[in-house]
C-alpha cells in the first residue's frame, strides 16, 4: 500500500512538473539582453507559451498584454519610443517571469548577403587599429548561424552583445563600419543583425512558393528537385570515408618512402542543406528574425549570381519586395553594394558577366523605392574576390542611410548616365548626380574606361574628356558612326571618373544588345 501511494505521489509530481515546464514562456533569441529596439515605430516583442496563456510585457513605463494562440505564439507591440542610451529592463510575465536587461532604443539594421558582407573586421584593412578602437557600448551586435533548410525555422542560437574589441573582431566588417558611422553621426544606439552567408545565391533568400509563382524559375526549381530526388548524402559520405582510408594508407607509404604526400580527398558538401538551394537561407536564417523592428537592410551579394545576370534583373527586386512583404513594416530602406572590380585588369573592350550583374543591380533602383546602390568599381582587388577596404564600402552605404533616412545633407549617389547625343564618331554624355562636378582622377581632363561601337557591335577604345560639370565628350576615331557607348564594361576595368565628392561613376551602357548571360536560368 505504501509503495502504491508513493508511486501515485511521484506520478502526480512528475505530471505537475511537466505541466509547469510546458507552460513556461519562451522568447525568440532576437529578443534578449543587450538588444537595441528600433525607435520611432511600434516594436514587436514575441515568444511562445502554452496555448491561450496570458502574457504581460512591461518596458519603459509601458505595459502590454497578449494571449498565446493555439500554436502557442504570442506577440505584443510596444508604443513608439525615442532613442535612449540609458540601459533599461524588460519584464515578460506569464506562468513564469523573464527579465531582460541592458536594453537600448535606437537604430536597427540588417547586414546581409554573401562572404563580402560576412567578411570580419579582423581580416579587413588595419585590423589591429580597428579592433583596438572598437569600444562602443551603445553599438549592439547579433549574428545568426548558417542553417540551410526547406522548413521554416522560428528561432536560432544567438545573443545580442555590446561592441567590444573581442566582439567586433569577428563581426561583419561592412556591418560594423556602417553601424559605427551611423552611431558617430547620429549619436544614438545602433543595433546590427548579421545574417550573411558566404557564397550564397539570391534565390536561397526567397521562399520557394514565391519563386514558384513565376515561370522563369521553373527550370531552376526543377534542377534542385531532381537533385533532391537522387542525391544520397549518407552514400556520398560512405564513399568519402573509403577514399579517406585509402588516402591514409597512401600517405603513410609516401611518408615512409620520403615522397610527397598526396592530397587528401575532400568531404562532400550536402548541397541540399547548403547556401544555393532556393529558400534554404530564407527558412533557416532570415525567417527567425522576420518581424523584429528595423530601420532597413544593407546587402552585399551578387558574385554567386553573376553567371545569371539577366535573371538577377527580376530575382533581386523580387527578393527585396518579398522581404518587405514578409516583414509587414512597409517599404523599409534597402541599400546594396554593387560588385567591385575583380580578376585581371583590362583597358580593352570585353564582354563581361560581372558587368551585366552590375547593370542588373543598378536597374533595381528604378524598380523599387527606398533603395540605393554603393558603387565600388574603384576599390576592388583583382587577385581577391574579397576587397579588404571594407571601411570605404561601409562609408558609401552610410551616405545613403544618413542622407535618405536621417535627413543629413550629403552627396550619396554616384554619377549615373542620363543621356547621350551622337554626331558621327563623336558623342556627348550627360550625367546625373554629379555633386560638385565630374572629376578625372590622376588626369586633368582625360577619362579612362569608355568604349564605343558602330552598328556592327564591335567595340573600340575612344578618347574621352570632361567638357562641363556634368558632361563627357567621346571621340571614336576608328568609327564612322557611334551606335553605342559603354563605361567600365569589364570584369576589372581601368576607370578614373568620379564626382568631386569622391564617388565613382556608375558603370553603364547605352545599348541593349544581347549579353553573355542572357537566357541563362539555371546553375
Amino acid at each position: 500500500m505504501k509503495r502504491c501511494s508513493l508511486f501515485v505521489i511521484l506520478t502526480v509530481v512528475t505530471l505537475l512538473s511537466a505541466a509547469v515546464a510546458r507552460a513556461e514562456i519562451k522568447l525568440s533569441s532576437i529578443i534578449g539582453d543587450n538588444m537595441v529596439l528600433q525607435r520611432g515605430m511600434a516594436v514587436p516583442v514575441w515568444g511562445w507559451a502554452e496555448p491561450w496563456e496570458k502574457v504581460k510585457v512591461t518596458f519603459a513605463g509601458q505595459t502590454h498584454r497578449a494571449t498565446a494562440g493555439k500554436d502557442g505564439k504570442w506577440q505584443v507591440k510596444l508604443d513608439a519610443m525615442k532613442a535612449n542610451t540609458k540601459p533599461q529592463s524588460m519584464t515578460i510575465k506569464g506562468a513564469n517571469t523573464i527579465t531582460l536587461k541592458n536594453i537600448l532604443v535606437g537604430e536597427v539594421w540588417i547586414c546581409s548577403g554573401q562572404s563580402n558582407m560576412a567578411w570580419p573586421v579582423r581580416a579587413s584593412n588595419d585590423p589591429d587599429l580597428e579592433i583596438a578602437a572598437a569600444k562602443y557600448p551603445h553599438i549592439r551586435m547579433i549574428s545568426v548561424p548558417q542553417v540551410g533548410t526547406q522548413e521554416a525555422q522560428n528561432d536560432f542560437k544567438g545573443q545580442w552583445e555590446a561592441c567590444t574589441p573581442e566582439v567586433a573582431a569577428n563581426f561583419s566588417a561592412v556591418g560594423y563600419f556602417f553601424g559605427r558611422q551611423l552611431h558617430q553621426t547620429l549619436d544614438v544606439p545602433v543595433g546590427l543583425i548579421d545574417n550573411a552567408w558566404g557564397g550564397s545565391a539570391a534565390e536561397a533568400w526567397i521562399p520557394r512558393d514565391v519563386l514558384a509563382k513565376h515561370d522563369r524559375y521553373g527550370a531552376l526549381l526543377k534542377q534542385w528537385d531532381d537533385l533532391a530526388a537522387k542525391y544520397d548524402h549518407d552514400k556520398a559520405m560512405a564513399a568519402y570515408r573509403q577514399r579517406r582510408a585509402k588516402w591514409q594508407d597512401a600517405a603513410k607509404e609516401a611518408k615512409a618512402a620520403g615522397k610527397p604526400i598526396p592530397r587528401a580527398p575532400r568531404a562532400p558538401r550536402n548541397q541540399l542543406t547548403g547556401n544555393h538551394r532556393p529558400a534554404n537561407i530564407y527558412n533557416g536564417v532570415l525567417h527567425p528574425t522576420i518581424g523584429y523592428g528595423i530601420k532597413g537592410a544593407i546587402w552585399y551579394q551578387g558574385e554567386s549570381n553573376s553567371s545569371r545576370a539577366y535573371q538577377y534583373r527580376h530575382l533581386f527586386p523580387l527578393m527585396i519586395q518579398t522581404w518587405r512583404d514578409k516583414w509587414g513594416q512597409g517599404d523599409f530602406s534597402f541599400y546594396w553594394v554593387q560588385l567591385a572590380d575583380f580578376m585581371d585588369e583590362s583597358d580593352q573592350p570585353q564582354d563581361s558577366a560581372w558587368a551585366e550583374l552590375r547593370e542588373a543591380q543598378t536597374m533595381a533602383m528604378s524598380k523599387l523605392k527606398n533603395t540605393g546602390q554603393a558603387v565600388i568599381i574603384d576599390i576592388g582587388e583583382g587577385r581577391d574576390i574579397h576587397p579588404r577596404n571594407k571601411q570605404g564600402v561601409a562609408k558609401r552605404l552610410a551616405r545613403w542611410a544618413l542622407a535618405k533616412d536621417y535627413g543629413i545633407k550629403l552627396v550619396h549617389q554616384s554619377p549615373t548616365f542620363k543621356s547621350i547625343e551622337i554626331s558621327g564618331n563623336r558623342a556627348v554624355i550627360t550625367f546625373d548626380h554629379v555633386g560638385q562636378g565630374l572629376y578625372s582622377f590622376d588626369h586633368r581632363t582625360k577619362v579612362l574606361g569608355f568604349t564605343a561601337a558602330g552598328p556592327n557591335q564591335s567595340f573600340v577604345n575612344v578618347d574621352a574628356k570632361i567638357i562641363a560639370k556634368d558632361k563627357i565628350q567621346i571621340t571614336a576615331t576608328a568609327l564612322k558612326q557611334i551606335a553605342s557607348v559603354r563605361y567600365a564594361w569589364a570584369n576589372n576595368p581601368k576607370v578614373n571618373l568620379y564626382n568631386r565628392d569622391g564617388l565613382p561613376a556608375t558603370p553603364f551602357r547605352t545599348d541593349q544588345w544581347k549579353g553573355v548571360t542572357e537566357g541563362k536560368e539555371t546553375r
